[in-house]
């Protein structure tokens, strides 16, 4: 599994921090704004916002018309919610899940040649390898993508989840999840073997032309491209039939179904998920839309 592919299996989640790639807004990009939908009846809107994890510090995205979005909003509803202020909370979940017993050392679930590979991820980690060994493939995958997000020099507290969950929190405004952190880690959990060992691949190969790479989806999700970010989206999980379905397709199912459901209250309220899940044929867009519902397009 190329490593763009786990990246963007992770990314899709709210698990994943905002860092810095040390890219710059352009005056180009500054003209344009990410995509953003409304969707009303009456007495009711509700602000579909699609968001990338992965910010460069400083890097300038809000516009006006988000702002006046967000100001209208008298809630916000993320994909889920990290306690920063209790980390072990998410820890516990993780540990509740990631480990079990009888599972072959972690180095015999990788294919031999890439076994020196896997050998050296676990020692930058600091992780011991016995440790390594009792985790489940999946998670496993996920505690080592930490040292590509360290190699890249990425940090939290940039993403767009984290910014508006502090504006949001700042006005006393409530924030709500449509998925706690044990059903987003279930999905992973879920996954069949030989899909977490994709996962377990992608997350030990070296990061190559990251910078590249992550520049082409900055700029696409900037200027609001949603052909692209579904291009890019397909392309990439295409060669994973399970991680599409399990991270995407299901999600937006349900996610729709909720959107749905809370067209029956009144009132404003700013849902801010993924990109990937805004763009394309099955999104969550497009299955709002042939429910009936009314769907525009306010950015």
């Amino acid at each position: 599994m190329p490593m763009k592919m786990l990246r963007r299996a992770l990314g899709v989640f709210g698990l994943v921090a905002a860092g810095s790639l040390g890219f710059a807004s352009t005056a180009a990009e500054a003209k344009t704004a990410p995509a953003m939908w409304s969707v009303s009846d009456a007495d009711t809107t509700v602000y579909l916002f699609g968001t990338i994890h992965l910010l460069p510090e400083k890097y300038e995205w809000r516009t006006p018309k988000f702002d006046a979005a967000v100001n209208g909003s008298q809630e916000l509803v993320v994909e889920t919610i990290i306690d920063d202020k209790n980390p072990m909370a998410l820890m516990s979940v993780l540990a509740n899940m990631a480990f079990s017993p009888n599972l072959p050392p972690l180095v015999e679930r990788v294919p031999a040649e890439k076994r020196p590979l896997l050998e050296a991820a676990i020692k930058k980690s600091g992780i011991p390898q016995p440790a390594f060994d009792r985790m489940e493939t999946w998670a496993a995958a996920f505690m080592l993508l930490g040292n590509q997000y360290r190699d890249l020099g990425l940090k939290g507290g940039e993403g767009v989840e984290a910014v508006l969950r502090s504006s949001f929190s700042s006005e006393g405004k409530p924030i709500g999840e449509l998925e706690t952190n044990a059903e987003q880690l279930g999905f992973f959990d879920a996954l069949p073997e030989h899909a977490q060992r994709e996962l377990l691949e992608g997350a030990i190969e070296a990061p190559g032309d990251t910078s590249k790479e992550f520049g082409k989806m900055l700029s696409s999700w900037t200027k609001g491209d949603v052909a692209a970010i579904a291009r890019s989206f397909n392309r990439d999980l295409a060669g994973s039939p399970e991680l599409m379905d399990a991270l995407i397709k299901r999600r937006n199912a349900n996610w729709s179904k909720w959107i749905e459901q809370r067209m029956t209250k009144p009132g404003a309220v700013m849902i801010a998920v993924g990109a990937g899940h805004l763009a394309g044929p099955g999104s969550v867009v497009d299955l709002l839309q042939r429910d009936g519902l009314k769907v525009r397009r306010v950015q």
